[in-house]
């Protein structure tokens, strides 16, 4: 890692920042405030329950991934000419439903609805790939953590403003306005992009656009990555560096239910936690600078398991509500900080002008597995118990840092060593 890196511009930084907010806005909106007030609306569960369904676009995306590297407009520059028109479209949806009357999208016209969220996704996901291509771009090694940090940050506030804040706000402002201030927050963070000169920062590329586009594109891009030396090892890294958490956190709200805590209760500490998450990634990104990758995935990582394996003594624990808050608020941090280090990581093991798919692969191998893993934690702790499921989680944590560790020794002192 070069220590002699400057700090990108503040211009990037909001920039990224600005990116990665808008891709939260709608995400906010699908994944915790449509669920409540469809479930007012009297739309059954079963349906509601679909609304999961609608998140496949951010999985398939590997699919589309190497054209959206491969595909680039003079004009406009390489990611610009994707990310302007994609983040249009999800303004476009967005004052679609706002212009729509709520009685009428939860009722006769709920397959519109879902109609609409599903090409908001599709829109948003493709986004990311061209979003992620930039950021590794734009970039220096040394400072990629800190480019994470905006990453997991920008997400989350954009999460919260969408998820807490609409559902604060639509009672007095209504739907249609609430929607209506959704989709010119969208168009507001399209103002960095659409002033960003990319094309003399990053001149466009004619061979890269020139090169072959059909059907073998796909299969040739990602067995030209797979056959990176070491990427087999690394992809088991990034498969499983998040194992331990996403088998352990999906159970603490219902352990903290079944200690009596209320919704209100439950919804701010997920506030605070959320909160918590964004100082944890930009601390994490902020140390990444000065310890190198390496390093700060086994710290961060050990911290992860450390976290989660720490929520057992919450057990039995539901009326201390300052350890219930202590300890929560530690893995929330712990896991902003490994995140970041993972996603830097991931950006490093990308190669030149394949940025965009390249991570896009690697991420959206580790939330397939991730997702399987976490959708078994209920079993285990109907088996085990919530202690036991928690300690479980924390010794997973901190076996699979052997795996990194074997990475680094196996992958030519590898690209995680050297740094």
């Amino acid at each position: 890692m070069s220590p002699s890196a400057s700090r990108p511009s503040n211009a990037t930084l909001v920039l990224l920042a600005s990116l990665y907010c808008a891709q939260g806005l709608p995400s906010g909106l699908i994944a915790h405030s449509l669920p409540v007030l469809l479930r007012q609306h009297g739309v059954d569960l079963a349906l509601i329950g679909l609304l999961k369904l609608l998140a496949l676009p951010w999985l398939l995306k590997v699919l589309w991934a190497p054209w959206v590297d491969r595909l680039a407009s003079p004009r406009l520059g390489h990611h610009r000419g994707w990310i302007l028109p994609l983040q249009s479209g999800v303004v476009v949806c967005l004052a679609a439903l706002a212009l729509l009357a709520p009685q009428t999208l939860f009722g006769s016209g709920l397959w519109l609805l879902l109609g609409l969220l599903v090409l908001i996704n599709l829109l948003a996901s493709t986004q990311d790939v061209a979003t992620d291509g930039l950021t590794v771009r734009l970039l220096p090694e040394r400072w990629r953590g800190l480019g994470n940090s905006l990453q997991v940050g920008g997400y989350k506030v954009g999460m919260i403003v969408s998820g807490s804040g609409l559902l604060l706000v639509i009672d007095p402002l209504g739907w249609n306005l609430a929607l209506g201030l959704l989709a010119g927050l969208v168009l507001l963070m399209s103002v960095p992009i659409l002033l960003f000169p990319e094309r003399r920062l990053l001149p466009f590329q004619p061979a890269l656009a020139e090169s072959a586009l059909g059907p073998r594109l796909l299969l040739n891009h990602y067995r030209g990555l797979l056959a990176q030396p070491g990427m087999l090892l690394w992809l088991a890294v990034v498969l499983t560096f998040k194992l331990g958490d996403s088998l352990g956190s999906p159970m603490i709200k219902p352990m903290l239910v079944d200690q009596g805590w209320s919704t209100a209760q439950l919804g701010q500490l997920t506030l605070i936690g959320s909160l918590a998450g964004i100082g944890g990634a930009l601390l994490g990104g902020l140390l990444y600078a000065r310890i190198g990758v390496l390093r700060a995935l086994i710290l961060f990582g050990g911290l992860q398991a450390l976290g989660i394996a720490a929520l057992a003594l919450l057990v039995g624990q539901g009326a201390n509500t300052v350890l219930v808050y202590a300890v929560t608020l530690f893995e929330q941090v712990a896991d902003g900080m490994s995140t970041v280090a993972l996603f830097a990581a991931m950006m490093r093991m990308c190669r030149p002008e394949h940025e965009g798919a390249d991570f896009t692969l690697q991420a959206s191998a580790q939330v397939l597995l991730s997702g399987f893993v976490g959708a078994g934690s209920g079993v285990l702790a109907k088996g085990v118990g919530y202690e036991g499921l928690f300690v479980a989680a924390g010794g997973l944590g901190m076996l699979v840092l052997v795996v990194v560790l074997a990475h680094a020794q196996v992958s030519g002192r590898g690209r995680l060593a050297s740094s």
